[in-house]
């Protein structure tokens, strides 16, 4: 199996991805817009990629955070809450937040389930900072470390609750990012002391299955290498300080927070101990090359994915409707609180 996860092209598989993703054997898929049109559709799409590997139980991922960041959109599914109305709620009541962003999490997850989508790449735990770029903004779960653990393991248990892995993201912290990584290198000076308040949410969920780097440089640990690409980062601060063994994936490699060619990242990031390469656009030449660069999955990656996915469910799950309304409902009730 290929340590790579791959983007798809339009709403159904081309003739040229199904032999090289058949040939290739990536370890998942992450969708986009581009790849959503209708519930029929999106079911269709996510069977015929389980088909095609013929594994049940399959790294299908999105970006379904809620807020500006949601793959599936109305008038076909519903919207959803940003980070911010969650930390507006702790303000007034920490234990209603809570509870409100589990509901909202596992109605959000029912819809991915039946989708046949087995992962959200949610919950940020980044620390929102003031001053900082609005690339997080309002995704954050709040300022404070401890709120936005505490909100982020109710997200994840939400999401559990309907056969939904979430993804912690994006470490170390990209809280202090002073500019959009996807379009140039955030560098972060603060000091070691201070971005121990960015390792704490993620210290506090470090038994997640799940997580992804953030394509940041921080002196404090190298100067010269963003997060992704930095074996200092993985090994010293990902595995070693936050405590994190799960299955780590990059944040996407075609953003221009990174240089050389897109192989050549997936490699550097291998290298440097990330478990997955994430390459979302779906360029057959990039993801070739990719699939050229990479060394083959070794035995502690492929245990990790193992264990990210058994609790997934095995193929779509039928939504339960009623369920769900219960749940928005909830939710509803308790933002109002706020």
């Amino acid at each position: 199996m290929l340590p790579a996860i791959f983007g798809l092209s339009g709403p159904v598989l081309t003739a040229d991805e199904r032999a090289f993703f058949q040939d290739a054997d990536p370890a998942g898929y992450i969708l986009f817009g581009r790849n959503v049109e209708s519930r029929e559709q999106l079911r269709a799409l996510t069977d015929s990629l389980r088909a095609l590997h013929g594994r049940d139980r399959l790294l299908i991922s999105i970006d379904q955070e809620g807020g500006r960041v949601a793959r599936m959109k109305p008038p076909v599914w519903a919207p959803y809450p940003t980070g911010e109305a969650f930390d507006r709620l702790y303000d007034v009541a920490p234990a209603s937040a809570i509870e409100a962003a589990r509901a909202n999490a596992q109605a959000l997850a029912m819809d991915l389930a039946e989708a046949g989508i087995s992962v959200d790449c949610l919950p940020l735990l980044d620390v929102r900072q003031p001053g900082a770029h609005d690339v997080i903004g309002d995704r954050a779960l709040g300022r404070e470390p401890q709120r936005v653990a505490a909100l982020g393991r109710a997200v994840l248990d939400g999401l559990a609750r309907a056969g939904v892995a979430g993804v912690i993201k994006h470490m170390p912290g990209h809280g202090r990012a002073l500019v959009d990584s996807h379009k140039e290198t955030p560098l972060v000076t603060a000091s070691e002391a201070e971005l121990a308040a960015d390792l704490a949410p993620f210290q506090a969920l470090a038994h997640a299955a799940i997580g992804m780097t953030g394509h940041l440089r921080f002196t404090a640990w190298d100067a010269d290498l963003p997060a992704t690409l930095s074996p200092f980062v993985v090994g010293e601060i990902i595995r070693g300080r936050i405590g994190f063994d799960g299955l780590l994936l990059t944040d996407d490699l075609d953003m221009e927070a990174l240089t050389g060619t897109v192989p050549e990242r997936a490699a550097r990031a291998q290298a440097a101990g990330c478990d997955l390469a994430l390459n979302c656009w779906a360029k057959m030449p990039d993801m070739i090359g990719i699939a050229q660069a990479l060394a083959p999955m070794g035995e502690q990656t492929a245990a990790r994915l193992d264990r990210a996915l058994g609790p997934t469910a095995a193929a779509a799950v039928p939504r339960d409707a009623a369920l769900q309304a219960d749940l928005v409902a909830r939710r509803d009730t308790l933002l109002a609180l706020a």
